[in-house]
């Protein structure tokens, strides 16, 4: 691997105002890429702008990734600023809240899903177009073990990110004869700051079904990434790849 193997590449990550997409950010650029971070915490993007721009180029854009107007509006914008996109990585998401489905506010389920799994397919739908023009891309969908598996009292999560899952499969077969793959990672829990907004008792039955005994770090998730986006992964796509210390074996 080239210290330099993303040099001209132009990407986007979503989520990247934290966690798991502003570390994917990170190593991106340190590997020569051009990066647009979109992220709806237009304070968190620029305090990661902050810390990021001095490695490389970047820029960022405040999206709300569950409005079709402005993800079509930021995506001409990223276009026309980097001249293309080659890559896009959804790692843009929310937890909701811990409940029995008996009790799920029905508000809640429709955010999560909104945000989940339609700014995934809203970002692809933008984005594939200019790959398609240009005959090559790269696109990584972050998903959830939950999304293979369903954990109890997390519903709107769990069938949110098996929508991920399945809309990354449909999308990769789409593409197939083109230069465009398409994968999705489906992490265990991963020490990120999306773990403030679930409960103890979640976190320990999570990380209770894990063999290794701990969580996944975000370099972790983002070295996946790195591979899935670079021209090393070129006859994988609609696969699924786990990073969950054991839990899933299938």
């Amino acid at each position: 691997m080239s210290s330099r193997e993303f040099a001209g590449k132009r990407a986007v990550i979503t989520g990247g105002a934290r966690g798991v997409g502003a570390v994917a950010a990170r190593m991106l650029l340190a590997r020569g890429a051009t990066v647009s971070l979109w992220d709806r915490n237009g304070e968190q993007l620029a305090e990661v702008e902050r810390k990021l721009a001095p490695t490389g180029s970047l820029h960022t854009q405040t999206v709300d990734v569950a409005d079709a107007d402005e993800v079509a509006a930021v995506t001409e914008g990223a276009v026309a600023l980097m001249g293309g996109i080659d890559i896009l990585v959804t790692a843009a998401g929310i937890a909701g809240v811990n409940a029995p489905v008996e009790s799920f506010p029905p508000d809640v389920w429709d955010q999560v899903m909104r945000v989940n799994l339609g700014g995934v397919f809203l970002c692809c739908r933008a984005v594939v177009p200019h790959m398609r023009r240009q005959n090559y891309g790269r696109i990584v969908t972050i998903a959830s073990v939950a999304g293979k598996e369903g954990n109890p009292n997390a519903s709107a999560y769990s069938a949110s990110k098996a929508g991920v899952i399945n809309l990354t499969k449909a999308l990769g077969k789409e593409l197939a004869d083109t230069n465009i793959t398409v994968n999705t990672i489906t992490p265990a829990v991963i020490a990120t700051e999306m773990l403030n907004d679930v409960s103890e008792d979640q976190i320990r039955y999570m990380v209770s079904k894990i063999p290794m005994g701990r969580t996944g770090t975000p370099d972790e998730v983002a070295e996946m990434i790195c591979f899935l986006v670079s021209d090393r992964a070129t006859f994988s796509t609609a696969a699924t790849f786990d990073m969950s210390g054991g839990r899933t074996t299938y």
